[in-house]
């Protein structure tokens, strides 16, 4: 609900008027009042913040294409099994079976999916995107969610707008709407209406909306709409189709498992009608089709994505990452180009003041001063270099704050690169001090201070300076420049602007030591190790740059500008990516262009930014990553937060994104391969052998089996060299994969049949299956029956210990204890089944000694060319998983 239901009354109205509308102040509202208008407007939160309620999150855990198959086929099942089966025929043993892998599979991906759920929120509470707000009298930072109406907050660049508020007061206010509007260029912004006709409620200039950011100046506003009365809240309310996009993993796994439930759909008829056919029973033959269909499906493909994905968060935020979108840990696995700020990232972040010179490169407490002046006073940006200044300030000067009176302050922004204070001395001189990057500082100064007198800004002192920083530059040192205009009058107007940061004196500069950090280089040649190439991208300076380079030791392979940027083309800045990666003097839009160029290029890309012109290439990289200190808009854009800035959380990040990828990669394979192994080879049966080479119940308890065992994948471990190269999704990679490794099994499960059929079989039942007829010939079908279900619950299991590595199985690469303990188990208990009373309602039968003679040979000779065959095709394809 909002107190103005039309936005133009309240974005004409002088800002007392809305203050008295809203009976607030500029000193904030009362406790009292707080709890009053909480109840009356509600709070500020948007409705698709909220949680998924527990009967939507049942649905989307059973309401899934693999589930659905199966739920057919249950169908169908109840239908041909009881319903038009006849009394003595009726049998829903198949029903149940099914039944129970749905149940099975639905419920465990809902244990995941709100396992899920709680721990994205649990995470993403760790990240706290804050407000200034004035209360009882007092400026106090508060959560976004805590605002209501009436509220009056402050602005500086970086902030989130955290709800639609009316301006109260502006200065050089630039607000980027791009997510209300789709602008791609700020909007200025003012506390004051001038009559003009606009057109949408978003052009006026005394309005300010949740959704949008402050790229520079500041501001003071009061809260007008919260939560979803907001115009941003409306319109998330309206969209009906918000589809997210899809990265490359969501992809992936849509096309995998439309391509098994495709294969599913056109060779279980084939089994189907193959068996009818040949056999002549048809009914049998159709709950065979349905049991082969059932076989297919992996129905615990969203449970074992979940799972994984759900570990690897939990994973990662024990070492100090926090996930807001556990689908961005794929893709963290997946990166091989990392864009970088150098400032906090290769270096502490812990900036000093070193010194602070004159023109003629000497120590002056005067400069000192001025620079205390300008930081102390403007309230925009809150930037670590006014910190130092500030400290040093506070340490070698005594500087008594109310000899001064802040009269104005122009802030800063990325186009002009500099900020000014206009301050009031008590002798009633008025001086304007700004600071910024030192060609921006000479390019508006036309005299400069030299031992107590004014001179001409001459091209030979120009030159000098330049001179004096690049050899702090050279040192590593970041350098500023600081410049004084006394008495200074509008140009324009009656307020002060930037254009009059002009005609000033020059005063010297500053000089800061941001050292490098002590595991930097080791970071990055860890990340170099594990194949993902990191690439500087700053607005800092050529020497500077080079400086920290030098000393952390890496290699510069080739350097662009901002300038050089500038004049390519899109082909030429594509191809000047691959080769590059220093990027000096480099503006936002250009961070947000050389990233997409990489995209572009086929990489994978991390962009790892701190700042408000970090936020673009945060949206565009597939892997944002900030930090818990960054600037609100920064950590809104990331998909992940850092708690500590250290490109060794990255390393541990990336390996995670790699273990997390490889499991679930080991259960699609490995099953796919299986799966069209199991159907190769009862198609060879269906055409040549007189019965069904298993019922269909055995068929359905097998899958159960499997599948269950399965669940345990993501406790596995990867190989150390799976963990060295990036992962990407390939979907065609698990079609040639199927066609290697099923054929593969499909030959031992054809000895099996051979071997079952000629000789162990007839050898317990005293004859072949065509002198046996009545009793004798069932005996001889359970018993086939029997040794094939046992032999293909051990190759099954097989495959996915064979498969999981590269290395060999068991002896090089060992699964993980919970993994070789329940697939294990599993085994065992297939094994033991056939001697069992539930294995005889389910026709198996007792094993002789000399099938288990077979089976071991049957294993050992598989291992054997599943080994020669992995080395096959690692050598064609380069990979296994």
């Amino acid at each position: 609900m909002a107190i103005f239901q039309d936005y133009k009354q309240v974005a004409q109205q002088a800002p007392q008027e809305v203050l008295h509308t809203l009976q607030t102040s500029m000193h904030g509202l009362t406790a009292e009042q707080v709890v009053s208008l909480r109840e009356q407007y509600g709070s500020n939160k948007l409705t698709y913040h909220h949680k998924t309620p527990l009967p939507v999150q049942v649905v989307q855990a059973f309401v899934t294409p693999f589930t659905m198959v199966l739920v057919i086929l249950g169908i169908i099942s109840f239908l041909t099994d009881y319903v038009w089966a006849t009394p003595t025929t009726r049998d829903l043993t198949g029903t149940l079976i099914i039944a129970l892998m749905v149940i099975a599979s639905g419920t465990m991906t809902l244990i995941q999916s709100v396992k899920s759920t709680n721990a994205a929120e649990n995470l993403q509470s760790m990240v706290k995107v804050t407000v200034q707000v004035w209360r009882n009298q007092q400026l106090q930072e508060l959560a976004l969610d805590e605002l209501v109406v009436g509220d009056v907050v402050k602005l500086a660049a970086g902030d989130m707008i955290p709800a639609d508020l009316r301006l109260l007061q502006a200065r050089d206010l630039f607000v980027s709407q791009a997510a209300l509007t789709g602008e791609s260029y700020p909007v200025e912004k003012q506390a004051h209406y001038e009559n003009s006709n606009y057109e949408d409620i978003t052009d006026y200039p005394t309005l300010a909306f949740m959704g949008s950011n402050v790229v520079s100046g500041t501001a003071v506003g009061v809260v007008i709409a919260v939560g979803s009365a907001t115009r941003f809240g409306k319109v998330t309310q309206s969209i009906t189709n918000n589809k997210k996009n899809q990265t490359n993993f969501d992809i992936g796994i849509s096309q995998t498992s439309w391509l098994l439930i495709k294969f599913m759909a056109v060779m279980a008829p084939i089994v189907c009608v193959l068996n009818g056919f040949t056999k002549g029973d048809w009914e049998q033959a159709i709950l065979f089709g349905l049991s082969m269909a059932v076989g297919l499906t992996p129905e615990m493909l969203p449970v074992i994505v979940t799972t994984n994905l759900v570990r690897g968060a939990l994973k990662m935020s024990q070492s100090g990452t926090i996930v807001k979108n556990v689908n961005a840990i794929q893709n963290f696995g997946a990166m091989d180009v990392l864009c970088t700020d150098k400032t906090g990232t290769l270096t502490q972040d812990q900036i000093i003041l070193e010194y602070h010179y004159d023109a003629n490169h000497q120590e002056d407490d005067n400069i000192l001063k001025y620079a205390y002046l300008n930081s102390r006073f403007q309230t925009g940006l809150n930037n670590l270099m006014d910190k130092a200044i500030i400290q040093a300030a506070q340490n070698e000067l005594q500087i008594d704050d109310s000899q001064y009176q802040k009269i104005d302050e122009l802030p800063f922004d990325f186009s002009r690169r500099r900020m000014s204070t206009i301050v009031q001395e008590n002798n009633g001189e008025v001086e304007m001090v700004t600071k910024g990057a030192i060609e921006e500082m000479l390019s508006i100064s036309n005299q400069v201070l030299t031992q107590g007198q004014v001179e001409p800004l001459t091209t030979q002192w120009h030159q000098q300076i330049l001179q004096q920083v690049a050899a702090l530059n050279h040192d590593g040192l970041r350098v500023l420049g600081l410049a004084v205009k006394n008495n200074p009058q509008p140009q324009v107007g009656s307020e002060l602007s930037v254009a009059d940061e002009a005609q000033m004196t020059f005063l010297g500069y500053l000089a800061f030591l941001d050292p490098p950090k002590s595991t930097a280089a080791q970071a990055i040649q860890a990340l170099h190790d594990h194949g993902t190439e990191v690439k500087i991208i700053t607005g800092d300076n050529l020497l500077v740059t080079q400086a920290v380079c030098r000393n952390l030791g890496f290699t510069v392979n080739n350097l662009l500008t901002g300038a050089q940027v500038s004049h390519l083309t899109t082909e030429e800045l594509a191809a000047a990516v691959e080769k590059t990666n220093i990027f000096v003097k480099i503006a936002p839009d250009q961070k947000a262009q050389i990233v997409q160029a990489l995209r572009t290029n086929g990489h994978v890309v991390g962009f790892l930014g701190d700042g408000i012109n970090d936020a673009p290439s945060l949206k565009i990289a597939d892997v944002g990553i900030s930090v818990d200190t960054a600037v609100d808009i920064a950590k809104q854009s990331a998909a992940i937060v850092l708690l500590k800035k250290d490109l060794m959380i990255l390393e541990q990040g990336v390996i995670t994104g790699r273990q997390t990828f490889g499991n679930i990669m080991k259960y699609i394979k490995a099953t796919c391969s299986s799966n069209f192994g199991n159907m190769f080879s009862v198609l060879c049966a269906s055409a040549f052998l007189p019965f069904l080479p298993m019922q269909p119940m055995q068929l359905l308890l097998l899958n159960l089996i499997y599948d269950l065992s399965c669940l345990s994948i993501p406790w596995d471990r990867m190989d150390a060299q799976y963990l060295k190269t990036p992962r990407k999704w390939e979907a065609q990679s698990i079609v040639s994969f199927m066609k290697f490794f099923g054929p593969t099994s499909s030959i031992f499960d054809i000895t099996t049949f051979l071997a079952l059929y000629w000789f162990i079989c007839p050898q317990v039942i005293g004859c072949s299956f065509s002198a046996a007829s009545g009793t004798i010939r069932q005996q001889f079908i359970w018993l086939f029956n029997s040794g094939w279900f046992v032999e293909s619950l051990w190759t099954q299991t097989l495959v996915l210990h064979a498969l999981r590595t590269q290395k060999l199985p068991f002896i090089q690469s060992q699964a993980s204890g919970i993994m070789t303990l329940v697939t294990t188990f599993a085994v065992v208990v297939g094994s033991i089944l056939p001697f069992t009373k539930i294995g005889t309602t389910l026709h198996l039968t007792a094993l002789p000694v000399s099938f288990w003679g077979l089976l071991l040979i049957t294993c050992l000779a598989y291992l054997l060319l599943v080994t020669l065959v992995k080395r096959w095709y690692i050598s064609r394809f380069s990979t296994l998983l």
